[in-house]
């Protein structure tokens, strides 16, 4: 068990202090208008710290172990509406990464900096119409002219986009053959050549902004690159992990939160004489997935005490996404299910739950790239 001090306790009271008094009051409300107001939760975010726990504080971070990582998403995962944590996800462990360890010294005071203190909202654009998760795939272009990139092309599914000043792009830079071709380029969204096509409709995740972004003759400088020229795709790959252990830490308090409210209602909830909770399939299989969900605690938390000693966590990255994908679905079917006809109804909890459940097993890797992944990383691939 990992032993969280006397200061990582408090920083759990913070950040759980901060959700029932900025999201919980007003999740309806944002999942109703399909978004959040990212810059100005962000702002309050940064103001206590949040945004840039493990970065250095020579660019407003907080120079944090990880396991503050592990309870602030952990903390934001029982808050509430799954769009909120997934929005502020991708400012603090997905669009950042890679700035963080790779860029220039002059990239991190003009994007790094403002992303940390919440003052601009950034987002990370990979995925486009036919490459999801084959990112080799990618089409977008960024050709060189003299000191600029000309960048063309057009990402789907962009968390953020609506609102995001900056975004890290992940484009083709060569037209070589193999994982070379790509760079990772700072783009800021107020450059001319930048549109948003679209705010896209989505099944869950509503408090969530996703967007379609295009990029016609776009001109951003070359110094815009994070690292090196080239080695982009391995960046990226590098910043899918700490995207895929956010989202895990996530889920755990995200799926205990719904079994408990869901037990509350069925002591409650009276069937042929008796709670519901007594009835022996209903209580088994709560126990059943309780007692998954601590599993999957623990196997984080053996994740997260690996990434503390500079090892390779592809591995429990690849297992702790698979499992927690299918867990929130499983968990959210069953709360539904032990709701009954309120369960169904758009009024209760249990349907939103439903919805942004699906996206654990899609987004950050599909559960079927995550079994690739593992059977290559087990030797069961030829």
């Amino acid at each position: 068990m990992v032993a969280f001090t006397d200061e990582h306790n408090a920083f759990r009271q913070l950040v759980r202090d901060f959700a029932e008094k900025e999201i919980q009051p007003h999740a309806e409300e944002w999942e109703k208008a399909g978004s959040f107001p990212a810059r100005e939760l962000f702002t309050k975010m940064g103001k206590l710290g949040l945004l840039g726990l493990e970065y250095d504080e020579k660019y407003g971070g907080q120079g944090a172990d990880h396991l503050y990582t592990v309870i602030l998403h952990e903390e934001l995962g029982r808050s509430g509406p799954g769009g909120v944590t997934m929005g502020i996800a991708v400012q603090a462990d997905m669009a950042t990464p890679s700035l963080h360890k790779h860029g220039s010294e002059e990239l991190k005071e003009k994007y790094l900096r403002p992303a940390i203190s919440g003052e601009a909202v950034c987002s990370v654009a990979v995925t486009e119409a036919d490459a999801g998760s084959d990112v080799a795939a990618i089409r977008t272009r960024a050709v060189r002219d003299g000191d600029d990139w000309v960048i063309n092309g057009s990402k789907m599914f962009i968390t953020n986009g609506t609102q995001a000043d900056w975004i890290c792009l992940l484009a083709r830079t060569s037209d070589e053959p193999g994982y070379g071709s790509f760079s990772q380029i700072i783009v800021p969204t107020d450059t001319p050549g930048f549109s948003v096509s679209r705010k896209l409709e989505k099944l869950g995740m509503h408090s969530s902004d996703t967007a379609e972004l295009a990029f016609t003759d776009m001109r951003v400088p070359v110094s815009n690159t994070i690292g090196q020229i080239g080695h982009g795709f391995y960046q990226q790959m590098g910043q899918f992990q700490n995207e895929r252990m956010a989202a895990c830490y996530a889920q755990v308090t995200s799926a205990r939160h719904a079994l408990d409210r869901t037990a509350e209602y069925l002591r409650n909830r009276r069937a042929f004489g008796k709670a519901l909770i007594d009835k022996q399939y209903v209580n088994f299989r709560l126990a059943e997935l309780s007692a998954r969900v601590d599993m999957l605690q623990h196997y984080n938390y053996a994740a997260a005490e690996a990434y503390m000693r500079g090892e390779d966590t592809v591995r429990f990255a690849t297992i702790a996404k698979l499992e927690a994908g299918r867990l929130a679905r499983e968990v959210a079917s069953t709360c539904l299910q032990f709701h009954g006809g309120a369960g169904y109804m758009e009024e209760t909890w249990t349907a939103r739950a439903l919805r942004d459940s699906a996206l654990v097993s899609i987004g950050g890797g599909a559960d079927e790239v995550m079994l690739y992944v593992l059977s290559r990383l087990d030797g069961y691939h030829s």
